[in-house]
C-alpha cells in the first residue's frame, strides 16, 4: 500500500535529506586514491550521529555498514572494505539518514581521481536521466513515465538499464511501496498524486545490464563485469511539482 505524506511529515524527510545530502557533499571532497570504503563508512556514520540521526542501512535487513559501497562492477549493495580505492576506479557511495522517525535516502558514483572519457559520459548521462525522470513526477503522471523518460535516455547511448533493481517509495520504512522501475511505457502503472515520496535511483552500465548476487546475499555484479553507475535522490510529489529532499 502506498502511504501518502502531510506536510508535516515531508518536512522532516527534508530534514532528513538535509543530513544525506550533507554526507555527500563530504564526500566530494575526501574520495581519492588511497582511501577505503570502511574509511568513507565510519565518517559517513560519525556525520549522520553528529547531526541526531541514525544511518537507515546499519541494521537493515542484517547489512551491517552505514554505507553502500558499490565500486566499478558492482551494481548495488556492496559492503566497505580496507582496500584504499585506486586512480581509475568509480565508487557508488548510497546512503540514508533515519531522523525523527523518517528517512533519506540518496546515493551518488564518484570518480577516484581521473577516470576515462567513456566512463565520464556514463556518468553524465546516468545523472542527467535522473533529473528526466524526477520531471515526471508530477500528480496525475503515472510511474511508467518516469520509467520510458529514463529508458530513453539510456536507449540514446546504447547503455545497459538495470531492470533487477528499482527505486522505492520511502517514508517510515527505508523501503515502501511503490517500486519506481527506471523502464516502462508511458501511461502505465500506478498513478502519481501528491503526498508520495519516491526514491529514483536509474543503474546504467557500459555493458549488459543483468547481474549476480555474491554469497553475501546482497553484493550484485553485472554480469559480464561492466562498468556501472548510479544516481538516487528523494523526491516529494506536491502539487508544485516535485521537490527533490537529498539536496543542499
Amino acid at each position: 500500500m502506498t502511504i501518502l505524506k502531510s506536510k508535516r511529515e515531508i518536512d522532516i524527510m527534508r530534514k532528513a535529506g538535509q543530513i544525506v545530502a550533507e554526507c555527500h557533499e563530504m564526500l566530494k571532497e575526501v574520495i581519492k586514491p588511497g582511501v577505503t570504503t570502511l574509511e568513507l563508512d565510519r565518517l559517513v556514520e560519525e556525520k549522520i550521529r553528529s547531526r541526531g540521526a541514525i544511518p537507515s542501512f546499519k541494521g537493515h535487513n542484517g547489512f551491517t555498514a552505514s554505507i553502500c559501497a558499490s565500486k566499478n562492477d558492482v551494481i548495488c549493495h556492496g559492503f566497505p572494505d580496507s582496500i584504499p580505492l585506486i586512480e581509475g576506479d568509480v565508487i557508488t557511495i548510497d546512503l540514508g539518514a533515519f531522523y525523527n522517525g523518517y528517512h533519506g535516502d540518496s546515493g551518488w558514483t564518484y570518480a577516484v581521481g581521473e577516470v576515462s572519457e567513456e566512463i565520464k559520459q556514463l556518468m553524465r548521462v546516468c545523472e542527467h536521466s535522473l533529473y528526466i525522470g524526477i520531471e515526471q513526477a508530477y500528480s496525475g503522471n503515472r510511474m511508467g513515465d518516469i520509467g520510458f523518460a529514463i529508458e530513453n535516455e539510456a536507449k540514446k547511448y546504447g547503455y545497459g538499464n538495470v531492470k533487477e533493481f528499482t527505486g522505492h517509495g520511502i517514508g517510515r520504512e527505508l523501503w515502501e511501496e511503490p517500486a519506481v522501475p527506471h523502464f516502462g511505457n508511458k501511461n502505465t502503472g500506478v498513478r502519481l498524486k501528491n503526498g508520495m515520496v519516491l526514491a529514483i535511483e536509474p543503474m546504467l552500465t557500459l555493458g549488459d545490464w543483468r547481474s549476480y548476487i555474491e554469497e553475501d546475499g546482497w553484493t550484485a555484479h553485472t554480469i559480464d563485469h561492466s562498468i556501472c553507475v548510479q544516481y538516487e535522490h528523494t523526491l516529494a510529489i506536491t502539487e508544485n511539482g516535485p521537490e527533490i529532499l537529498t539536496k543542499l
